[in-house]
């Protein structure tokens, strides 16, 4: 007797259950498994180090400028995690006037350092 292979009973299952669907819960249904594949992670093997692009400072540069040109550089990290660092520092060149050459120099600092809080973990789930 041939055995079925576990996931082919589930996928039956589901085609089953999926018939007996109305149209609208069969859209839903489809929209919630779309939503699991999104938030799953991708496993490490199949994941690549990114390498932050190389873009050179120009020699005048605005704070704003330096954070669009950080992020672009850095396209890898996740930006809500800089986002207090950055307004920080942000508001102590406006708000308190700081030296803009100083607040893109802590910029430099802060993207690099969160670049290799990135590189760790990433080393840390491909072992």
């Amino acid at each position: 007797m041939h055995m079925q292979h576990p996931q082919f009973s589930e996928k039956r299952q589901l085609l089953k259950l999926f018939a007996q669907l109305t149209a609208s819960d069969r859209h839903a249904l489809l929209a919630f498994a779309e939503f699991l594949v999104q938030r799953a992670p991708t496993p490490m093997a199949a994941q690549t180090l990114s390498l932050p692009q190389q873009i050179e400072r120009p020699a005048i540069e605005t704070v704003i400028g330096a954070i669009k040109r950080l992020s672009n550089a850095y396209y890898m990290l996740d930006r809500s995690t800089l986002l207090n660092d950055t307004s920080t520092l942000m508001s102590a060149h406006v708000l308190q006037g700081r030296n803009a050459e100083v607040v893109i120099d802590e910029l430099e600092t802060l993207f690099a350092r969160h670049y290799q809080i990135y590189c760790e973990a990433f080393n840390q789930g491909a072992n």
